[in-house]
């Protein structure tokens, strides 16, 4: 599979944040989340992969080019980009929308957009600014997979949105990578939506890339074992991830290899891994 996009030391300083060394590739044919509460560095990041901000250092490649300004000009017509907020004028009907949208981008498929529409349930002929929060989400989706996009960057496109009109969208996402040549970089704080459809997961923390890993080998690679502090202490301090005394004993999650074989463990979500790895960075 070839990479969509490849992030190199990507850097961008600002009076009271920083995101720093940011390295990350997304293959062809996978999504990608991007986890991270808010104020972790996952709008600033996506901005930088569109230039719209000017990086500090790093390099930034799209489908095998360097986002530059010139080269930005043609690769957005092969980005689908989707923002909690879509910018989109309040007096505009969706049938006004689509020819607006054909006269901007050259790829333009106004069949598929209906299309997508229909199958969204959306309103032709009702002014934007009527529209529920999920249903201009789905405008916004309908726009950025009718350009024969390849690439789609999502700014928390499914924060806010009830769980039937989230796993509609997760849905829509799953049959855009059905082909290899397509990807999707999902940005979210709703971990679990990331759990169900990420083939890959990237955990940013106060600007820093905590880790980049196949979701797979994420949860087949950590555990929980509840034991006593004498047992908690005897672990490799390299395999463990976060280490916690309470009433009942001591919860440690930590590398599967390190668990010797008379003690039992259980699954860590990719929820609970991220809060375990936020907590273990802050008490350092």
């Amino acid at each position: 599979m070839s990479e969509l996009l490849e992030i190199q030391n990507l850097s961008k300083n600002f009076k009271d944040f920083s995101l720093q060394n940011v390295t990350l590739s997304l293959p062809g044919g996978c999504i990608m989340g991007l986890v991270g509460e808010n104020g972790a560095g996952k709008s600033t990041l996506l901005r930088l992969i569109l230039n719209t901000l000017q990086k500090n250092s790093g390099s930034v490649r799209i489908l095998g080019e360097e986002n530059s300004e010139e080269n930005m000009i043609h690769l957005k017509e092969d980005i689908g980009v989707v923002t909690d907020e879509i910018g989109i004028p309040g007096c505009l009907t969706v049938t006004q929308i689509e020819k607006i949208m054909r006269n901007t981008y050259k790829q333009w498929e106004e069949e598929k957009f209906f299309q997508l529409c229909e199958r969204f349930s959306l309103p032709l002929k009702q002014p934007f600014e009527s529209f529920s929060k999920g249903m201009k989400m789905k405008v916004g989706i309908a726009i950025a997979l009718s350009h024969r996009s390849r690439l789609l960057l999502l700014d928390e496109a499914t924060s806010g949105l009830d769980p039937v009109i989230r796993e509609e969208i997760l849905d829509v996402f799953r049959d855009f990578v059905c082909d290899e040549a397509h990807g999707v970089l999902l940005s979210s704080h709703i971990v679990s939506d990331l759990e169900k459809i990420c083939d890959y997961v990237a955990f940013l923390h106060q600007g820093k890339l905590l880790l980049c890993e196949e979701k797979d080998v994420l949860t087949s690679t950590y555990c929980a074992v509840h034991c006593d502090k004498e047992t908690a202490l005897s672990f490799p301090k390299t395999d463990v991830l976060f280490c916690k005394d309470n009433t009942f004993g001591t919860e440690v999650i930590l590398k599967r290899s390190a668990v010797p074989r008379e003690l039992s463990y259980s699954p860590v979500s990719l929820e609970e891994l991220f809060v375990y790895m936020v907590k273990g960075e802050e008490s350092v």
